[in-house]
């Protein structure tokens, strides 16, 4: 049976000891990133979809420190 990668990422969150709350809001922004880009895997993008992800939560008015996450989710999936 194949792991769903949200799946993976959480073994991977807890592997690396972050706290509770990093690894839900990895999974939100990682989940997030997939949606906004049409439930593509993230294998099939790179960074320009990263750069076009990070660049509508701007657009929207959302936070630097917020988006300062989503980053970090996203590079820790890439990873």
């Amino acid at each position: 049976m194949e792991v769903k990668l949200l799946d993976r990422v959480r073994d991977a969150v807890r592997t690396r000891h972050y706290s509770r709350r990093t690894e839900d809001a990895y999974v939100h922004w990682i989940r997030r990133f997939i949606v906004y880009h049409g439930r593509r895997h993230p294998n099939e993008m790179g960074e320009a979809e990263v750069s076009s992800f990070i660049s509508a939560l701007a657009a929207r008015g959302v936070s630097a420190s917020t988006q300062n996450q989503a980053l970090s989710a996203v590079l820790f999936l890439y990873e």
